[in-house]
């Protein structure tokens, strides 16, 4: 229907908004107790998830 010019600054975007948002919610989970290495991971894998829903055009 249109052309995306920037493809790949929308999937910087995307990677950057999912691994913020994650990074949040596990930045409080280590104020909790959880141990950092895990709560990066969680963050990790929450962002690499949501790239691939973007590039799937799931989301």
């Amino acid at each position: 229907m249109y052309n995306k010019k920037n493809t790949d600054k929308d999937l910087v975007t995307a990677g950057l908004t999912a691994a913020l948002g994650a990074g949040v919610v596990t930045s409080f989970a280590v104020s909790q107790g959880q141990h950092p290495l895990i709560a990066l991971g969680i963050t990790a894998i929450a962002t690499l998830f949501a790239v691939i829903c973007h590039q799937s055009d799931l989301i």
